[in-house]
């Protein structure tokens, strides 16, 4: 090129502002990344790479019914017509059309390894091979009776479709994810049935609801199948604006091992989860023992996905174990919806689920009457001939001698039967053994059939009413086509939004029967099963320390937590599981709990939930204390009950009737009604009973009708019913106690 043709702001410097040029130039990138390579046209659900694959292997003929050809091959030719960029990441592209795992109806037939959901890459683009499938020919079908638009490619050489006619409602059907400059879409998959469903009723009622529309299209349905868990209200508000997400869960069953346990299989994974990746999770999170309920995890996995999950214990309940995989595992994902598109003016909005059905119904009306107005102009051209045929058939001698004798037949001809341009160079170019075939009867019936057909198609081009009602028509054949069958059944269940589950430690901890045995100096443990005599924790068969006895004794599970109430009004929680064996001596609850040596423990019992406490010090104050507010969450307890200097607390117990007894370690005895106790969460509380000497001995709870029991020694038992006397307001002082009332003024 010479110097002079080259143009004349080649060359030039120009001073301009940096924060002008960058700004120019980052615009222009953005407006190429968003319009050329990110974003998909809501018309056909394509970005322009998928579309120049496509396109191009309809040149090279690689339609569902013919042979397949090397991906390289396809990869060159969409690299050296239409798409001038890297052949790896074509490539890359090409893949992801042919993965069934990725695309709910693959638009790419591939032959050889295209990767699979663990995550493995596919192997190389000379050794697969590929062709296209029916669901790609439907997008491609009238490409050639100038439904759409063509542009130059990239080096002018040749034509590229702008869109493609889509016959397929490829958008919604196979998703799209994209990242731009400043903005994103990300679309799931739906069933192509009932997008079918939605876009005929959007063509009798164009201003339908999202509520109707969302009932006939009811959520993504994802190639992996699985489990859509996403309440109603989410769905609809998320198709409503365009914008939301959906939570999809792996399908899981529990299958009967030997021995009476069971193993939990997920047979279907969450869309765009790594199977293999989510096994290696799942393997971390056991090895750093984050999962309680899970004992292995195995993936047996063929053709069909299997994965294995062994509980820790057979006690262990499936639903709870798999709540808590999902909340900690990709086995349940959220799918996000992102309705960002290019509209058909080439702008990119975020579209609601009307708007992108609708879209899509403009998109084949245009195609519609472009397709019409093609076929009426090839049968005008077509008539055209017939007319300038049957002259000649009519004069087929007299042809013949212009043709051989005449310098110009073409002109001559189109003067003497008054032919135009178009009928003398078809009647020039007709074959010898076209001859034959030339009848008049043929001619006559194929024109004929012909203006039918014309004057029918200008009828359906006037006619806006039928021109929805064939495209109502071609929406059915497309549903019949892929919305039926196996490849239209709906693989990802619609079901219901989970609710809160609760992981009790039953699930976690084996279920057996023990016996807590603590002894005079503190030392706790637990033997296995429920020892006899446990009243008198002396006569359970057990080994103390030199200088020890037994103080508690109580049957409990391994699953139970226990409460520990001390002298200095503090309760501590204990886990059952985290005692020590019987077979030493146990470990001391003070160590446990860090109690100073000056403490002690005034009472340990198994937790009940929801019921109440009695809770009093020695200097006789007290009140009733819910027990599910005194349950420590610290090592360091939770203070209830506030002693003053120099007073310990004395006594806790459960609240198991109507009626208060108290007596004092003066001996007096004093009954008063449960109702005049306050119930408080922490405090000193009101005083129980009056003393002039000494203080509390011990108090408890009990039913009027029952009567007052107290232990008799020997492991018997005695009752009061007859207890008028001891009968009085709280505070006061009492009376002393029934004859047979124990010496150490304890209930026992």
């Amino acid at each position: 090129m010479s110097q002079s043709s080259l143009p004349a702001t080649v060359g030039q410097i120009r001073d301009v502002r940096l924060s002008d040029a960058l700004s120019e130039r980052y615009l222009s990138y953005a407006l190429s990344t968003i319009m050329a390579r990110s974003l998909p046209d809501v018309r056909d659900g394509l970005k322009p790479v998928h579309r120049r694959l496509l396109y191009a292997m309809r040149q090279l003929k690689l339609d569902p019914n013919s042979g397949y050809k090397k991906s390289a091959r396809v990869v060159g030719d969409v690299i050296g017509k239409f798409h001038p960029h890297g052949d790896q990441s074509i490539y890359d592209a090409l893949v992801r059309l042919a993965q069934e795992f990725a695309l709910r109806y693959p638009l790419i037939d591939g032959q050889g390894n295209f990767g699979n959901i663990d995550g493995d890459n596919a192997a190389a683009m000379r050794y697969t091979e590929a062709r296209l499938t029916a669901v790609a020919k439907a997008l491609l079908d009238g490409i050639d009776e100038d439904t759409v638009d063509f542009r130059p490619t990239y080096d002018g050489e040749e034509e590229e479709p702008a869109v493609l006619p889509a016959s397929f409602p490829n958008l919604l059907a196979n998703g799209s994810q994209g990242i731009a400059v400043g903005m994103a879409t990300s679309i799931p998959p739906h069933n192509a049935g009932e997008l079918c469903d939605a876009l005929l009723h959007l063509i009798k009622a164009p201003s339908a609801r999202i509520e109707t529309l969302a009932e006939l299209v009811p959520g993504p349905d994802f190639p992996t199948g699985g489990i859509l868990v996403e309440d109603r209200e989410s769905i609809v508000e998320a198709y409503r604006t365009g914008r939301g997400s959906f939570r999809v869960r792996a399908r899981w069953e529990v299958e009967k091992v030997k021995g009476g346990g069971f193993q939990v299989v997920v047979t279907e994974m969450p869309f765009q989860v790594q199977k293999s990746r989510l096994v290696e999770k799942i393997a971390e999170l056991l090895a750093v023992r984050k999962l309680a309920m899970l004992g292995d995890v195995r993936d047996e996995s063929t053709d069909e996905v299997r994965l294995v999950l062994e509980p820790k214990s057979r006690n262990v309940d499936a639903e709870v174990l798999m709540e808590s995989l999902f909340r900690q595992t990709d086995l349940e994902n959220r799918i996000g919806l992102n309705m960002n598109v290019l509209d058909a003016d080439n702008t990119p909005r975020v579209m609601n689920l009307r708007e992108v059905l609708q879209a899509f119904l403009d998109h084949r009306h245009v195609v519609l009457r472009r397709r019409t107005a093609y076929r009426l102009e090839k049968i005008a051209h077509r008539l055209e001939i017939l007319e300038g045929y049957l002259v000649a058939y009519l004069n087929l001698d007299e042809v013949i001698r212009i043709i051989r004798e005449e310098d110009e037949p073409k002109t001559v001809m189109m003067q003497r039967w008054k032919l135009s341009d178009t009928q003398a160079e078809a009647i020039l170019n007709m074959r010898l053994r076209a001859l034959r075939k030339l009848e008049e009867i043929e001619i006559r019936r194929e024109h004929a059939g012909l203006a039918v057909e014309q004057k029918d198609l200008k009828s359906l081009l006037k006619d806006e009413k039928r021109r929805w009602k064939v495209i109502a028509d071609q929406i059915r054949e497309t549903r019949k086509a892929f919305g039926s069958g196996a490849l239209g059944t709906r693989r990802t269940e619609i079901g219901a939004a989970p609710q809160d589950v609760v992981v009790p430690l039953e699930a976690v901890v084996d279920r057996e029967p023990v016996t807590v045995l603590c002894s005079a100096m503190g030392w706790i443990r637990a033997i296995k099963g429920h020892q006899e005599n446990i009243a008198d924790p002396a006569q359970v068969a057990a080994k103390y320390k030199e200088g020890d006895r037994a103080r508690f004794g109580l049957h409990a599970q391994t699953t139970d937590k226990l409460l520990v109430f001390a002298t200095n009004g503090r309760f501590y929680t204990l886990g059952v599981d985290r005692l020590p064996g019987g077979r030493g001596f146990g470990e001391p609850l003070r160590l446990m709990f860090d109690l100073p040596n000056d403490q002690d423990i005034v009472t340990i019992f198994v937790r009940e939930p929801g019921s109440k406490l009695l809770v009093a010090s020695a200097d006789g104050r007290g009140f009733i204390v819910p027990e599910d507010e005194v349950v420590a969450q610290t090592k360091n307890g939770k203070q209830v009950l506030n002693v003053a200097a120099g007073i310990e607390a004395a006594v806790c117990r459960p609240v198991e009737g109507d009626m208060v007894a108290v007596v004092g370690e003066n001996r007096k005895l004093l009954v008063f009604p449960l109702e005049e106790l306050p119930e408080m969460t922490r405090g000193r509380g009101v005083m129980l009973q009056k003393y002039k000497d000494g203080g509390l001995s011990d108090a408890k709870v009990f039913s009027a009708a029952e009567g007052l029991t107290w232990a008799a020694g020997s492991g018997r038992v005695r009752t009061e019913t007859k207890l008028t006397a001891w009968i009085g307001k709280r505070a006061k002082a009492g009376r002393l106690p029934p004859n047979g009332f124990p010496r150490s003024n304890k209930f026992g």
